[in-house]
């Protein structure tokens, strides 16, 4: 249309040129102003509102009053129905069958006109919720719960971080109901104790990973009697179409994929502060809750019952403020139970390792050179393991001279970090400490060298270091970072730094029930137990329940144990029923 011939246009050549020369103006005005997305369906929202709730629960969206004067009256009319792309045309309109005379003689048909549609509205993602926009998250309305912010974008969209979820429908999740198939233990201790209630009257406050394993424990401890409300452990780690489902489902969820370090704590603390709601059970991953209500809420503790605590970082903390004599209820640790140590520590991380690195570097293993700072149960038998069956050439570093042997035993180099870190390819944090990898470490990596961190805490790598003018950050894609030397060096960063498996990719199912299943049982035990039975102290679980939650476990793989006769348990001085440990067994 736009290369019209100069001489023997017809009056439709020059109007359809004319339209064409026009929609181009219109696109060159409007490309800096407005990015083209979908157009939405259902009538726009009032012009000069900033924001404006949608009726019967949907989401709260942005609109910009200047587009709806780029949309044409047909697509105002078939609003309901799903748009294309903005750059898409619509289907042609009919020209009433004129046509015209080609130089050569021939006749052609007029060329069917096509328009060209904007969407009505800009999405942006503001890191940090202004107070507008705080009130703009996606807000799932339903009749139990009227104030949970969760977002129900895919959470393996590649541009997470670019644009908003929070003004997309959100649905309910399938993601759940694929879950609670493989966490067997939780839905027979649900289908077991729903009629006793065990938890009834009790209220949870949870921080940890939201994702499709965690709402089929938030979904067992509601069926328990609980009621719960929820904030993330991690700015990357949540789902956000399952955060999205919970709401929806009438549980307070406060977390979305992407939250600033300012979204983390006002989430926490939404979760936390609420007029009419006083939890007396927390349930945490890192301690960040139990510290926020020790700061900022501290007569909470006159009613909370128990803390349940399941990370290395968190259990630290709290034992920490148990030496300082500030500990004020009794606490479970998690953490250190055989259930958690021997499984989700081992098989969990062992499989994650490797589809994190997998899903955001496409990175092959073989041949590769890797660091592994420390030698825990994540580290030795998880990392180590997953990465020289992979081929890998494997390093370690320790600091503890018996897992250092166990290291050197298992066929692995034990090194200092500074005599490989210019060699390696590869350099993953498995320590739970702080300040592993340091700025003088990341000067001295090979070029290209993929730095990530497997503990909980986004301590181990000093990226507080690469936030300085000299260096260059540029986003590869979601949850991936290229940071750029001066020389043009660079090293390729994962997460920032945060736990790589749930923030870049997913965790296996079945290990995590058994995790779900000993907080769940910890959580009822705290709950019932009778004055005086806990102190103000940190606590293993009893290995009878350990023991328990395996046994859960066993009918999925058709297991049949063997039981002790009389004569066999009296030689071992056990109960043929269990504990077959003793406590301090791990």
């Amino acid at each position: 249309l736009l290369r019209a011939r100069p001489l023997g246009l017809s009056v439709l050549e020059k109007g359809l040129c004319e339209t064409a020369a026009m929609s181009v103006q219109v696109v060159a005005a409007k490309m800096a102003e407005v990015d083209l997305k979908d157009i939405p369906s259902g009538k726009g929202l009032p012009a000069g509102s900033p924001v404006s709730p949608a009726t019967e629960g949907k989401n709260i969206v942005k609109n910009e009053a200047s587009a709806s004067a780029a949309m044409s009256p047909s697509a105002e009319s078939s609003a309901k129905m799903p748009q294309a792309s903005a750059m898409k045309r619509t289907d042609p309109q009919q020209n009433g069958g004129e046509a015209f005379v080609n130089r050569d003689g021939t006749v052609a048909e007029a060329p069917r006109m096509k328009k060209i549609q904007f969407a009505d509205q800009k999405q942006e993602f503001s890191k940090r919720p202004s107070k507008i926009g705080r009130r703009s998250l996606s807000r799932s309305i339903s009749q139990s719960s009227t104030d949970s912010y969760s977002s129900a974008a895919s959470y393996t969209d590649s541009s997470d971080d670019e644009t908003s979820p929070r003004d997309k429908q959100q649905k309910n999740s399938k993601e759940i109901e694929i879950a609670e198939q493989e966490m067997p233990a939780l839905m027979a201790l649900r289908k077991r104790a729903q009629g006793e209630k065990p938890l009834a009257g009790a209220k949870v406050v949870g921080c940890t990973h939201i994702t499709a394993q965690t709402a089929v424990l938030m979904e067992t401890l509601s069926a328990l009697g609980a009621q719960c409300r929820w904030a993330a452990c991690n700015i990357y780690s949540t789902q956000n179409e399952v955060a999205a489902a919970l709401a929806e489902g009438g549980f307070s969820v406060f977390a979305w994929k992407g939250e600033s370090e300012d979204d983390f704590w006002w989430c926490i603390d939404r979760c936390v502060n609420v007029e009419g709601w006083q939890p007396n059970m927390i349930l945490d991953d890192g301690g960040d809750l139990t510290h926020w209500i020790y700061k900022k809420y501290p007569n909470m503790f006159k009613k909370i019952k128990g803390i349940v605590e399941e990370s290395v970082t968190g259990v630290h903390r709290l034992y920490q403020l148990s030496k300082a004599g500030k500990l004020c209820v009794p606490a479970m640790n998690v953490n250190d139970s055989v259930t958690k140590q021997k499984f989700d520590n081992l098989y969990c991380c062992r499989e994650s390792i490797l589809d994190g690195l997998k899903r955001t570097t496409d990175v092959m293993f073989g041949g590769k050179q890797v660091v592994v700072c420390g030698y825990g149960e994540v580290s030795r038998k998880g990392c180590c393991a997953a990465l020289k069956a992979m081929g890998s050439i494997v390093y370690v570093t320790e600091i503890d001279p018996i897992c250092a042997l166990q290291a050197c035993m298992d066929g692995f180099r034990l090194v200092k970090l500074n005599e490989v870190i210019r060699q390696v390819d590869i350099v993953i944090t498995c320590t739970g400490n702080k300040n592993v990898v340091v700025r003088e470490n990341l000067d001295r990596m090979k070029n290209g060298c993929i730095v990530c961190n497997m503990g909980h805490s986004n301590t181990e790598i000093d990226v507080a270091s690469l936030r300085t003018p000299e260096l260059t950050w540029e986003r590869v894609r979601s949850q991936v970072d290229h940071v750029i030397w001066p020389d043009g060096k660079r090293i390729v960063l994962l997460a920032e730094g945060r736990l790589l498996n749930l923030s870049c990719s997913t965790v296996p199912t079945f290990v995590l029930s058994i995790t779900a299943t000993t907080q769940a049982l910890a959580l009822i035990e705290l709950y019932n137990a009778p004055e005086g039975r806990y102190k103000q102290d940190v606590y293993l679980l009893p290995k009878k329940m350990d023991e328990y939650v395996a046994s859960l476990h066993l009918p999925t793989f058709d297991a049949h144990l063997t039981e002790l006769s009389d004569e066999q348990a009296k030689y071992l001085g056990l109960n043929k029923n269990g504990p077959f440990k003793p406590n301090y067994y791990r």
